[in-house]
């Protein structure tokens, strides 16, 4: 084997690949080549060069960091969770008041007829299915988005009716009234979701902190070429065709 491919097969070596002849025959050809063996142990060094670098110095700003960092912002929307927890349990108060016979809607309001019983057990049904929707909003504030688009059309729709009923007097003020607790509810859910929407001041100030880090004394990350400069060591080139120096 001559010195051109007993290096070309060192090279391949160091970068992990297939060596171009068998390794006993590369290896017994360093076992007599002074001059290869001296080849392979500068190559390595190279090789360590670009593969293993110092790691830049980081400054420590923990201290810096827990000195200007907010305090942590108060609970979003608990104000409003509050009231939509109360609307909540008159909510279900009414539904359980309709249920038992107590509250201002009864059966006797209806008739008894067939129907307008149907109608009054599918009102009570809403009632109730608002009662739950607002405590579980009011306990979960996430689910207020969900909630919001529903109980939208609803409160348009009721509004609508409620006017026509009012002015044609098909229904008394009292009982109209007694939507006040599904517009509060709704007003709420709209309160909620706005206050889970924008960020909270303490976020602002956390982002203002950042903003204001001064990391000047931080050093520069090392130079990917440094590598390359007179002194610390050389890339490794592919010594397949190449005439030794």
């Amino acid at each position: 084997m001559d010195c051109l491919t007993c290096r070309e097969a060192l090279s391949a070596r160091l970068d992990g690949e297939a060596e171009p002849v068998e390794q006993a025959r590369t290896d017994d050809h360093l076992a007599e080549c002074q001059s290869c063996r001296g080849w392979q142990a500068r190559a390595a060094r190279s090789a360590r060069l670009l593969r293993v670098r110092p790691v830049p110095r980081v400054p420590d700003l923990t201290a810096r960091i827990l000195d200007e960092a907010p305090l942590p912002a108060r609970i979003p929307g608990l104000v409003p969770r509050t009231l939509l927890g109360l609307v909540a349990v008159a909510q279900l108060g009414l539904a359980l008041a309709q249920i038992f016979g107590t509250g201002p809607s009864s059966h006797g309001e209806h008739g008894g007829g067939p129907l307008s019983l149907h109608l009054f057990n599918e009102s009570t049904a809403w009632n109730l299915a608002l009662g739950i929707g607002f405590y579980w909003a009011a306990w979960r504030p996430r689910g207020a988005s969900g909630l919001l688009p529903v109980l939208t059309g609803f409160v348009v729709v009721l509004l609508g009716y409620s006017a026509h009923d009012l002015i044609t007097g098909a229904a008394p003020l009292s009982r109209v009234l007694g939507h006040a607790l599904v517009l509060a509810g709704w007003l709420l859910l709209i309160i909620l979701r706005r206050a889970l929407r924008d960020p909270a001041p303490g976020d602002k100030a956390a982002e203002d902190t950042a903003r204001r880090l001064d990391l000047a004394d931080e050093p520069p990350l090392a130079d990917p070429g440094a590598a390359d400069q007179p002194g610390t060591g050389r890339h490794l080139r592919p010594a397949g065709r190449h005439h030794a120096a």
